[in-house]
């Protein structure tokens, strides 16, 4: 498998294959949504598509990065949304870097979504199609974020069956600036507990497929059959 690591910048066109990757916070938030009960998640381009995409419609949540702002009903935490109940709801999220990614890359053939909770079940889906080529959308700090560089570069090897170490990644993206932010209070909207949230390694069995619908992005957890001694390397 072919793999590309670039910058939301650097998508001159729509690859065939993408994983957008955006470790703190935006698809970890997104996997933690699917766990609380979430039906689907729609990216919005900006706070003000978010909130008219849910205006109208009881049963949509709307989520955005920083602190609480009016209209928005939860911030980009996991930490945060860990004890929220979204049976059956619409999350309406607009982040920084992670829902910026995966509307740059629309028109691809496969869009995935991905952070380190769902690292293994990201691969597994490229190791099934088989794919002969795979974009990584870095999202973070213009493509520079280690954090989603790391988790980007661990999926990749994973997806062509190589045995790989996580240690070295998750250790990569512990020390990354994002990760010093978070804890010390830089970014707002933040819970105690989000970095090691957002590091923790395979947290959920499915992958997070991006998918137009009515012309919206919307993000859906794939259900990734149980892995197989091969799988286990």
């Amino acid at each position: 498998m072919d793999s590309r690591f670039v910058s939301i910048a650097e998508l001159a066109e729509a690859p065939s294959v993408a994983v957008v990757v955006d470790v703190m916070r935006a698809f970890t938030v997104a996997a933690w949504a699917f766990a609380q009960g979430a039906e689907k998640i729609v990216l919005a381009g900006s706070p003000d598509e978010a909130l008219a995409l849910k205006a109208g419609h009881p049963d949509r949540v709307a989520l955005k990065d920083g602190p609480p702002a009016p209209g928005f009903d939860l911030v980009n935490s996991p930490g945060l949304l860990r004890s929220v109940d979204l049976g059956g709801r619409t999350v309406v999220q607009k982040t920084t870097a992670g829902t910026v990614g995966a509307l740059a890359v629309k028109d691809a053939s496969l869009v995935l979504c991905a952070g380190f909770v769902v690292a293994e079940a990201t691969a597994r889906v490229l190791r099934a199609r088989e794919c002969d080529g795979v974009t990584f959308v870095v999202t973070g700090e213009d493509g520079q974020a280690d954090e989603d560089l790391a988790c980007a570069e661990y999926i990749a090897r994973r997806a062509t069956g190589e045995g790989t170490d996580a240690a070295e990644f998750l250790h990569r993206a512990a020390r990354s600036r994002a990760a010093a932010e978070l804890t010390e209070g830089v970014r707002q909207g933040v819970h105690p507990d989000d970095v090691a949230l957002c590091l923790e390694l395979d947290r959920f069995p499915f992958a997070m497929v991006a998918t137009s619908e009515d012309s919206l992005m919307v993000l859906r957890p794939y259900a990734v059959p149980p892995p197989t001694d091969e799988d286990v390397i």
